[in-house]
């Protein structure tokens, strides 16, 4: 199984990767999402470690049954040759209808195929109103290729 565009990444490729996976994790759907990774991937998530493919699903099943009406948004950081660095911010709700936005910056590391074999991430959650959500559904076709992110 392979996964294209493949390392090494140029500016152009690193930010068509993001960019799948941005679409990838909109979807919501975990076993969609964990064809990106290697068998035995690994991450770092928060405080959580997994190891493998089946993991990471059942990991991404907890996630978006807590994390309800999420929409995502990443913009690439860096890239140098099979290393990609991410920063990000979703929103979603949890199941008293309090709203977060998830702050959080991720390292990913590919093997030769495009697969994602390494992902480590940091994040941190700021409660907001609904008022305050700037984070709807996925990316429209005018923001594609565009930063869009604001820091705070």
């Amino acid at each position: 199984m392979s996964r294209p565009p493949f390392p090494p990444f140029t500016e152009e490729t690193a930010r068509i990767k993001v960019q799948a996976a941005e679409d990838a994790w909109n979807t919501r759907d975990p076993e969609k999402v964990a064809l990106a990774y290697t068998e035995d991937t690994v991450w770092r998530n928060r405080d959580e470690f997994l190891t493998g493919r089946a993991e990471v699903v059942a990991f991404l099943r907890r996630k978006w049954d807590r994390e309800l009406d999420y929409a995502l948004r990443k913009e690439l950081w860096g890239v140098l040759g099979n290393r990609i660095a991410v920063r990000f911010q979703y929103e979603s709700r949890d199941s008293s209808g309090q709203w977060w936005r998830s702050y959080g910056n991720e390292q990913w590391e590919f093997d030769e195929s495009g697969l994602m074999r390494r992902r480590e991430a940091s994040i941190n959650d700021v409660p907001i109103s609904e008022a305050e959500r700037r984070i709807f559904g996925v990316r429209g076709e005018d923001e594609r290729g565009v930063d869009v992110l604001p820091i705070f």
